[in-house]
């Protein structure tokens, strides 16, 4: 299934960019949208649909879901949070795509997976009766459940500056010992609360347990992925200025707030 940018976006969004898309075509992969995205992560698709559009290029948005065909093309990969059945309802989808995604992987495909995603993307899942389910191993990391959860405000330090957002997970993830972390934890739990580490990061791949969600809190994060994906898809990246005034004073008082 595939839903062009015009039926993700309403006209007044589009309308905001007061430019022509004349850039060329960026293609957003959304996985799982049902079955993945229980704390607002659909809102990292619309965010990137919009800004691409801001920026002068036309997003295409393909919601995949299990059992459906895989699009022709894919730019972006984007998978958000979910329920432990939500998990299991797309593990068989995951397992026929696991290659390919994992060469999308490997050859630059910008990808942001968050929580339950990022945690598929991994070596494994250990449950807390001590089950292991495997991960598609794109990400070395290995994430054990347990009874506590891990609620809250988080601040990171990134290669893409402070970001923001906020954590809900009870599954505690370790890196592997080569494995880069996405962000120092300067404010929250992290990864498992202990070793200042939140998510992961592989080539241009993401994971993260940062919902919000967490793209429109952080611009900076945002185009840092659409600058990767756009190149990728038409050669270039010609950004315009985009107003983000409104953004950057929330994430600022979310950073002051916490940091002090």
């Amino acid at each position: 299934m595939s839903t062009q940018s015009s039926r993700l976006l309403p006209d007044a969004v589009a309308g905001l960019a007061g430019r022509p898309a004349d850039k060329g075509e960026v293609h957003l992969v959304h996985l799982y949208p049902r079955e993945m995205s229980i704390y607002g992560d659909l809102g990292n698709t619309r965010c990137l649909a919009a800004r691409l559009r801001w920026h002068g290029y036309t997003p295409v948005v393909h919601d995949h879901h299990p059992g459906a065909p895989w699009p022709e093309r894919a730019d972006l990969l984007l998978g958000g949070g979910g329920q432990d059945s939500g998990q299991v309802r797309v593990q068989d989808d995951l397992a026929v795509h696991a290659d390919r995604l994992r060469e999308l992987a490997a050859d630059g495909v910008p990808m942001l997976m968050i929580c339950g995603m990022y945690q598929l993307f991994g070596e494994a899942f250990i449950t807390v009766e001590g089950q292991r389910l495997p991960g598609l191993g794109i990400l070395d990391v290995t994430t054990r459940g347990n009874a506590t959860r891990m609620i809250g405000p988080v601040v990171l330090d990134t290669e893409f500056g402070p970001v923001v957002g906020y954590e809900n997970h009870s599954g505690s993830t370790v890196l592997g010992e080569s494995q880069q972390s996405f962000g120092r934890v300067r404010h929250g739990s992290g990864n498992n609360g202990s070793d200042g580490t939140e998510g992961a990061r592989t080539h241009n791949v993401i994971g993260s347990y940062l919902h919000g969600p967490v793209l429109p809190a952080n611009p900076a994060l945002a185009d840092g992925l659409l600058e990767v994906a756009a190149r990728r898809a038409t050669g270039g990246w010609a950004p315009e200025e985009i107003d983000d005034a409104i953004a950057h004073q929330a994430h600022d008082r979310q950073v002051r707030r916490l940091l002090g």
